[in-house]
């Protein structure tokens, strides 16, 4: 088969998800071809049967704002007919679904029918998708996609609640791969941050105020104040310069280390004892999924998705948003126990199997054989 992928090229879960999906994808000797306009971050375009095509914007004097949508339909119009692609995948609502569903128009007015899947993350529906000035198009977008996911079924009901969607959507939740988490301990790793045998917290986000970053702070400030800890902070983002400040208001710079973005995370999480994430939402939770695939309990909300991914009592505990103490007590709790540690790491290694790559890839596979048939079904007609 002949997969275009159009996604964003950016260190989020849409495009982290997009980027894993066409490399599992190309393994299975499928042809996969990439439309952004950078190249994902962890796409390795010398890989077998993936290829990449970059949207170029080039800037007129006659647009305050470079028309993007319009110029990645183009593109797509082009990859299509020249590379001869059966299926789109496009993922996260705008404005990658009204592209597609822009470039199926004028394709089909040449004699070239394909189908397209949106994928919705979460943030194209819970956050731009409430701008009243979104709504249309999305609405739109997702009842003219040949098949629509979500990749939870919390973000499944929020958009059934935010828009006027008429038609199925399919719930298949994001996916780790498992095995790229075996055996990626270093020893040495964990010594260099916590050199007198600390325990290592970590936190991986954008650094958006909807990760409720000053929470991680405060969570382990309380930690560090019963047992000696370090907190490692992955990311970047707009809220960086507010917990720099908050660091050295509460004196824990010592304690707490930035990492900045880091190409992989996997060698954090592999040397983590525990993994916060006290989002005032998350539509699915990947980062938590990735702590768990390398055996490392996580400290959540329960909000959105992820009491779908964070088994409360089994993988790690789930409090309510805003509330500290309570998931330091739990944090404590852990830490504090061997015996209840490695428990919980049994269970969040079981609990990342049911996400596995091999279990999600078959659902897509069938998902996209499903959406050719229409297709077909619907040229016939």
């Amino acid at each position: 088969m002949r997969i275009g992928i159009v996604c964003y090229p950016t260190f989020g879960g849409s495009g982290v998800v997009a980027t894993e999906l066409g490399i599992a994808l190309a393994k299975k000797g499928h042809q996969v071809h990439f439309i952004t306009y950078h190249q994902p971050a962890r796409l390795d375009v010398l890989h077998h049967n993936i290829f990449y095509h970059e949207v170029r914007v080039s800037d007129y004097p006659l647009f305050d704002y470079t028309p993007y949508e319009l110029v990645l339909t183009s593109k797509i119009v082009n990859v299509v007919k020249y590379e001869k692609l059966d299926i789109l995948h496009v993922h996260y609502a705008i404005p990658h679904a009204s592209a597609a569903y822009m470039a199926q128009r004028i394709l089909e007015d040449q004699g070239i029918s394909i189908p397209f899947v949106t994928t919705l993350h979460g943030t194209d529906i819970t956050l731009v998708g409430k701008d009243a000035s979104f709504e249309p198009v999305i609405t739109f977008c997702i009842n003219k996609s040949t098949a629509v996911t979500a990749v939870s079924e919390s973000l499944k009901l929020d958009t059934f609640a935010f828009f006027n969607v008429s038609r199925e959507i399919e719930v298949i939740p994001n996916f780790i791969n498992n095995e790229q988490y075996k055996n990626i301990y270093d020893a040495g790793l964990r010594k260099r941050y916590a050199p007198r045998g600390e325990f290592l917290i970590s936190h991986i986000s954008n650094f958006r105020k909807v990760k409720r970053i000053e929470d991680v702070v405060l969570v382990f400030d309380q930690i560090r104040k019963k047992v000696p800890a370090k907190l490692l902070l992955v990311g970047d983002g707009p809220e960086r310069s507010v917990i720099e400040k908050m660091c050295r208001e509460i004196d824990i710079c010592t304690d707490a280390i930035l990492l900045g973005k880091l190409q992989s995370t996997k060698e954090v999480l592999a040397i983590s004892d525990l993994f916060l994430l006290p989002s005032e939402t998350e539509s699915f939770g990947l980062a938590a999924l990735e702590a768990m695939a390398a055996g490392v309990p996580v400290i959540s909300t329960n909000t959105g998705g992820l009491p779908e991914v964070n088994v409360d009592g089994v993988t790690g505990f789930a409090a309510d948003v805003g509330d500290i103490d309570y998931m330091a007590t739990n944090a404590l709790s852990l830490l504090q126990d061997k015996e209840k540690m490695a428990t919980f790491r049994r269970g969040a290694l079981a609990q990342a199997q049911k996400f596995d790559m091999g279990v999600i890839l078959g659902k897509y596979e069938e998902l996209y054989d499903k959406a050719l048939q229409t297709t077909l079904k619907n040229t016939l007609l």
